[in-house]
């Protein structure tokens, strides 16, 4: 059936506090009623915000199709974010690089990765040539398979911009390394850069712990990554959430191989041989089953 090959696009917005921005930004989706918001996760100590907006994949069509209900809803909520907020006046305890700062497809129920690439693609092409903006490719998306997390360490993603652990202003002139795959070689310090990509579903699990100690937080990040030799296909990094709270902020890259539950026992026992405890963790969206029952219960009461 048509409805069950759905596409699946988590948009991070680096805005959480501007209600009129968010409010502009969400009024552009529904200009495109085939393609619904599912789950809008609002994190204001971040100053970020994530979308998940779902729509069916035709079959019949390539996946570049400019007709796609997700690609025209997604491009209107990209162009609406960039008109609306300034890079150069954001501040929060979260990473980015752009206003839009990360943008992902996901195939679900019985469409195709490749189905999911050709949307990335296509988006990432709009975005670079027609709103101007230096565009990032990655993961099923990119010819070589680049990885998000080898795009983000170029551009210095992961060091904060400002003391106290904040990201603030947009990103200096030198930040551009490499070229990018779509749109202009040079910044606009008041949009930054956007990373476009395309894989199977990714768990975003956060973990609350129980300290001030933003050293020791990293440490424990660092230590259940695959990149400091922890848990396969798990990337984490730790961050201040508040004046008297830190978290460790979790990408579960294959959730059916290394889960929640998992991250979380592994978490607790480095934070104990840190002398520090943890809070359970929370996911920042549903499930992909509960995303597509969602999606489908809705589109079929309009």
């Amino acid at each position: 059936m048509l409805k069950t090959m759905l596409a699946c696009c988590k948009l991070y917005i680096s805005e959480s506090r501007n209600a009129i921005a968010l409010e502009s930004i969400e009024r552009a989706a529904k200009v495109h009623p085939e393609a619904k918001i599912t789950n809008i996760f609002k994190d204001e100590v971040y100053n970020r915000v994530g979308y998940t907006i779902v729509s069916h994949v035709n079959p019949a069509s390539s996946s570049l199709n400019t007709s796609s209900p997700l690609k025209k809803a997604v491009f209107s909520m990209v162009k609406a974010a960039l008109e609306a907020i300034d890079l150069e006046l954001h501040s929060g305890t979260h990473p980015r690089v752009g206003v839009v700062d990360h943008i992902c497809f996901h195939p679900l129920a019985q469409a195709s990765l490749d189905q999911a690439a050709g949307l990335a693609k296509s988006v990432a092409a709009d975005i670079g040539h027609n709103l101007k903006v230096p565009t990032f490719v990655y993961g099923a998306a990119h010819e070589r398979g680049k990885t998000l997390d080898a795009i983000r360490r170029e551009l210095g993603y992961f060091k904060p911009s400002s003391k106290d652990n904040l990201w603030t202003g947009g990103l200096p002139a030198d930040a551009l390394l490499s070229k990018p795959d779509h749109g202009p070689a040079e910044l606009t310090g008041n949009k930054g850069v956007v990373i476009v990509g395309a894989t199977h579903w990714v768990d975003n699990y956060n973990v609350p712990v129980l300290t001030t100690n933003i050293e020791a937080v990293k440490r424990i990040a660092r230590r259940v990554s695959e990149r400091g030799g922890g848990l396969q296909s798990v990337q984490a990094m730790g961050l201040l959430h508040g004046d008297n709270s830190t978290e460790v902020a979790c990408n579960l890259l294959d959730p059916s191989r290394v889960g929640a539950h998992q991250v979380q026992l592994e978490i607790q026992k480095l934070a104990l041989e840190e002398g520090l405890g943890v809070a359970e963790g929370y996911f920042t969206d549903f499930s992909q089953e509960k995303v597509i029952e969602m999606y489908l219960r809705n589109i079929g009461s309009n």
